[in-house]
């Protein structure tokens, strides 16, 4: 992608800070490093800049541009090439994945008042609340009432992409188990297991904790209970990098089934954190919206007007596996995993490097061969960040954000993400960015605003250089990820 300029210095997970009140105790992240939105930067390699600081520290970090790398050699060997076979989610739309996108070409949001608890005194009452779940035919009945959400979503999303990909139960047992590996991650865990776990401890002392607390917490719990559920040997493990969580689990499948370790892994993201701990964390962090009056209008990447980012939950997996064994068993392909990239800010907490060097260093990895025309952007709606993955000279691209409909799901993000993203290879049509009213102007890119728009995206032969798409994550810590998609071309 020669001439690409990333635009904007921070990265998605950057927090909106208004100028309002501080919580009840009087603090807020502000006070800790300055998260503050930064001016947009186009730095020469040579220039060193300053950092914006708070109190008595303030250090320099030197901007290195990424050394000029010529097209790498594409993967030929069929062992190597990784393909999609299955996708499976449950949404603010529910678990079908057609109606799940056909709802975002539509524009229609998903993002509503808060039932599941009573958030009457929240300052933040809506998000984009999955409503209706169902796992019948999934987990049966004494399970599904002890599991945390973000389990439940994971067994169902799972279960589903294996259908999908023609592994159910009676063609698992013809296949070599210890080869078919799980690796899906969360930011949170089983947050609301967690909470109540902690209650029954301070209201009713420790011998009134559930033995199920600690097993229903841990964050490695969605890959462990797939792999119970349908006997899947291979790696297994999950990974937790906030946000970017959904597209490091990706990459690290795919490099698994690169390296022989595996032919097949079930991967991705899963979040439950609409609930009042993980509501009322990010209200203190001041991250969210507070557009309580029009809640479907909350969510507006690069819109002037945008306040801060939705709650969402959900979770989204792909099936990855080896074209060798894809064709082997006549699997359906639907789209073809190209490669990613991940990287680190090395920097703060939360607040990104003013430089923006991580996040455009993690993207340039990712393309540095080209042919990319579509961008399916982290975009949350924060001030600052959304700013971070603008393209400069850009005509032939094109870049949406679903969270304006379905909120930002977290661990869950990529993972939803990724299923629109080659759902936009497969039909060739891109899903609008919904609520673009006051478009910034540092925006040139086209962001698809407010209505659905066609878009080839599988043009170019394959001799490698068919058009792919990413998809962006960036979380707090200074995780940052990005995975390309192409259409499959045997």
């Amino acid at each position: 992608m020669a001439g690409i300029v990333l635009s904007g210095s921070c990265s998605s997970r950057l927090l909106l800070l208004r100028d309002r009140e501080a919580g009840s105790n009087g603090a807020s992240l502000a006070q800790y490093n300055g998260l503050k939105a930064v001016d947009t930067m186009h730095l020469p390699s040579s220039r060193t800049p300053k950092l914006s600081c708070s109190g008595s520290k303030c250090r320099t970090i030197r901007a290195m541009a990424s050394p000029t790398v010529s097209a790498p050699k594409r993967e030929t060997d069929p062992k190597k090439r990784i393909v999609i076979t299955g996708m499976g989610l449950v949404s603010v739309f529910g678990s079908d994945i057609d109606n799940f996108y056909n709802k975002l070409l539509e524009g229609e949001s998903g993002i509503t008042q808060i039932d599941k608890f009573d958030a009457t005194n929240y300052s933040v009452r809506f998000a984009g609340q999955i409503r209706d779940f169902s796992s019948k035919g999934y987990i049966d009945g004494k399970n599904d009432r002890r599991l945390d959400d973000c389990w439940r979503y994971c067994l169902v999303a799972g279960r589903r992409a294996l259908d999908e990909a023609n592994l159910g139960s009676e063609a698992l047992e013809k296949l070599d188990k210890t080869r078919i590996g799980v690796l899906v991650g969360t930011g949170m865990g089983g947050l609301t297991a967690f909470s109540n776990g902690v209650e029954a401890l301070i209201q009713k002392g420790y011998k009134k904790i559930t033995p199920f607390f600690i097993p229903y917490s841990i964050t490695n719990m969605g890959s462990a209970l797939l792999a119970i559920d349908t006997g899947l040997m291979g790696p297994n493990y999950s990974i937790s990098t906030a946000c970017a969580t959904a597209n490091y689990c990706f990459y690290a499948a795919a490099n698994h089934i690169r390296r022989g370790e595996a032919d097949i892994m079930v991967a991705g993201g899963t979040e439950a954190a609409v609930m009042p701990t993980g509501i009322g964390g990010f209200i203190a962090c001041r991250a969210l919206s507070q557009r309580n009056d029009e809640p479907k209008r909350a969510s507006r990447p690069w819109d002037k007007d945008r306040d801060g980012f939705v709650m969402g939950e959900g979770c989204g997996v792909l099936v990855m596996e080896s074209l060798d064994h894809a064709m082997q068993r006549g699997a359906n392909i639907i789209a073809e995993y190209l490669g990613g990239a991940v990287t680190c800010d090395a920097h703060h907490m939360t607040d990104p490097r003013s430089d923006g060097l991580g996040v455009s260093s993690c993207i340039s990895k990712s393309l540095e061969d080209a042919g990319v025309n579509y961008v399916n952007a982290h975009a949350t709606s924060t001030l600052a960040g959304d700013l971070a993955e603008v393209f400069k000279n850009t005509s032939e691209i094109k870049m949406n954000g679903t969270k304006s409909m379905i909120g930002h799901g977290l661990g869950a993000a990529g993972g939803l993400e990724a299923i629109a993203t080659v759902k936009a290879i497969t039909t060739g049509w891109l899903h609008p960015t919904i609520n673009q009213d006051n478009l910034e102007p540092e925006v040139t890119i086209d962001t698809v605003p407010n209505v659905k728009k066609q878009h080839e995206v599988n043009v170019g032969t394959y001799s490698y250089s068919p058009t792919k798409t990413i998809s962006n994550s960036f979380g707090f810590g200074g995780h940052n990820s990005v995975v390309v998609f192409a259409p499959f071309k045997p």
